[in-house]
């Protein structure tokens, strides 16, 4: 019997690639850059993720290109 649910996103870099699959469709506004709110309100709101997975799924972008 679990108690909790899975969190699909919980594995930083199962949470990366999401971001980056989110960020590749978002338009850029000035020299490539994007808005992080863009990418952090489907994130957070639409998959139901937490902010630690956001924010470790940042960091795992950012070190890994």
């Amino acid at each position: 019997m679990k108690l909790t649910a899975e969190r699909p996103f919980a594995n930083p870099e199962a949470a990366a690639r999401k971001l980056v699959e989110i960020a590749t469709g978002i338009e850029a506004v000035q020299d490539g850059r994007i808005h992080i709110k863009k990418i952090n309100a489907p994130f957070l709101y639409t998959l139901k993720a937490s902010g630690p997975e956001f924010g470790a799924g940042i960091m795992y972008a950012v070190e890994h290109g």
